[in-house]
């Protein structure tokens, strides 16, 4: 399914207006796995390096509010999600309890900071910057809306 086809479909149930902005997305590493997750309602959360804000001001902060359509690796549509609370901090400083929402692995901030490092590292160097674990994130959290 597109993600307009998803959105029309979800605004025809809920009878909204389908001109309301939303942003359509996958997640990075694993865009098919991370999407299951958030579909089984294990995974509330995810962040990103504040620094590709700065580098790209077109792309907007998220806010609380703020509607996605998530998509898998061939940017099929696989579920609308709301955003509900965005914060800073740094990598050093991410809690237990977020890395739980992250629903990754065993769900634990010791997986969480492995795969995040190596994630962050790798994205940070196809920018030209370095990743230590001092980096500001901007984390989210979210609801599941709508699924198909």
């Amino acid at each position: 399914m597109t993600e307009k086809e998803l959105w029309n479909e979800y605004c025809d149930k809920f009878r909204m207006d389908k001109n309301m902005h939303y942003e359509a997305w996958s997640f990075g590493g694993d865009p098919d796995a991370l999407a299951k997750l958030v579909c089984e309602g294990r995974k509330t959360a995810t962040c990103s390096l504040l620094d590709l804000y700065e580098l790209e001001p077109d792309e907007p902060m998220p806010k609380a509010g703020d509607i996605s359509i998530v998509l898998d690796q061939n940017e099929a549509a696989v579920c609308i999600i709301r955003t509900v609370k965005v914060y800073q901090t740094r990598f050093c400083d991410v809690s237990p309890e977020h890395a739980y929402k992250e629903g990754e692995g065993d769900r634990s901030l010791t997986y969480w900071r492995k795969v995040h490092t190596s994630f962050f590292t790798n994205e940070a160097h196809e920018y030209g910057l370095n990743f230590d674990e001092r980096a500001k994130l901007v984390c989210e959290e979210f609801e599941v809306v709508y699924k198909h």
